[in-house]
């Protein structure tokens, strides 16, 4: 697909990426992990499903499709994974939900020198390009923000005789960002999507105030994180698309964050070196649009207000009002419309089904055709 590198978003129907797996690629996973099958079992069941899921996309009419990440256990593990120095402990902070309840989750933490030996993501995307082939498709990436490799254990987030000087170890993230976007863009990707959890997160008051409590500036914080992905992009291809999608945790119902964008809007939009934002506007928990009007001219939003945390499917002419809201914020030129998040941050999931989330994706096609003419 030829790109527009100018078109600020680069589509009007968009997705974040993480899609339901189907059962044969969760029952892969299982048998995996107890020891019955090797990789190349589990390799041929994701090959399969991949394949139906890219079907899926073009059949509802999206021109962006991405291979689900079936063949990760969630949206970061196998990216860290893949880095030569993490281990995986507690992290610092708690899912939760707005009846009170809380759910612990897990964090890398830099045990060794963070190395990238290998390629990281260049697998997946390789394999969504030779599926779409010549069809007129732009196979999507994401990968995790540089902060998730740091601030779900920011206040301890290494061996201190590995890593005395935080700055130390951001350099050799950035150096890992660098290196595996370069891989990428060499295989011919052109749109990478960046999925930032804790910028969304320092927006919380709740949350600025325990970073505050655990001995750290929000607002630093998002300036190193900005700095990150500026230092990861700088050496991409001009005509290479970077979008941020910015979330508040996904997790059985709960989440990591609440509030508008306020906090963090006019320093994240104005800094960061991507064409984009994928934002989450699906609840009132999200905030109102004012934020957007710190967006620069040269960026665009995608919108992110059909839900993919429900089956109850919204209405087309709900979504045009919301359009339409958001659009005295910024230009409508500049606006687009996609699911908040993913339908499957983690293997398990969220309570749709397969069938809810391809109405939602075709929702979210025929929305963009009918406020902008196309998706």
């Amino acid at each position: 697909m030829a790109i527009v590198p100018s078109q600020r978003p680069p589509f009007r129907a968009d997705h974040v990426g993480s899609l339901l797996r189907p059962a044969p690629v969760r029952a892969a996973f299982r048998e995996a992990s107890a020891g019955k099958i090797g990789p190349r079992e589990v390799a041929a069941a994701q090959d399969a499903a991949i394949r139906d899921v890219v079907a899926m996309q073009e059949r509802v009419g999206l021109k962006v499709v991405n291979d689900g990440e079936f063949r990760r256990g969630s949206y970061w593990g196998r990216f860290v994974e893949g880095l030569k120095g993490f281990v995986i402990k507690p992290a610092s902070f708690s899912f939760r939900n707005d009846a009170g309840g809380t759910l612990p989750f897990t964090a890398p933490y830099a045990a060794a020198k963070i190395v990238r030996t290998e390629p990281l993501a260049v697998d997946e995307y390789a394999f969504v390009r030779d599926t779409v082939g010549t069809r007129d498709l732009l196979p999507k990436i994401t990968i995790p923000a540089p902060s998730t490799l740091h601030y779900y254990r920011f206040d301890d987030f290494g061996d201190r005789s590995i890593y005395p000087d935080e700055d130390e170890f951001f350099a050799d993230i950035a150096k890992v960002y660098r290196e595996e976007i370069a891989a990428l863009t060499q295989a011919g990707c052109r749109y990478i999507q960046f999925d930032e959890v804790a910028v969304a997160m320092l927006a919380d008051p709740v949350v600025r105030e325990q970073t505050k409590k655990l001995g750290q500036d929000p607002d630093r914080l998002v300036q190193r994180y900005i700095d990150l992905i500026n230092h990861a992009v700088s050496a991409a291809p001009a005509d290479c698309l970077f979008g941020v999608h910015m979330c508040r945790g996904n997790l059985k119902g709960h989440y990591l964050a609440d509030g508008g964008y306020d906090a963090v809007a006019e320093a994240f939009f104005g800094a960061t070196r991507v064409t984009h934002f994928l934002l989450e506007y699906d609840t009132a928990r999200a905030g109102d649009f004012a934020p957007l009007r710190h967006m620069p001219n040269d960026k665009g939003v995608v919108l992110g207000i059909v839900s993919s945390k429900s089956p109850q499917l919204e209405s087309t002419g709900a979504l045009q009002a919301r359009i339409s809201e958001a659009a005295k914020h910024m230009s409508l030129s500049r606006l687009a419309i996609s699911p908040q998040c993913g339908f499957a941050s983690t293997v398990g999931g969220n309570p749709v089904t397969e069938a809810d989330q391809e109405a939602k994706l075709r929702l979210v096609v025929e929305t963009a055709k009918a406020v902008w003419g196309s998706a």
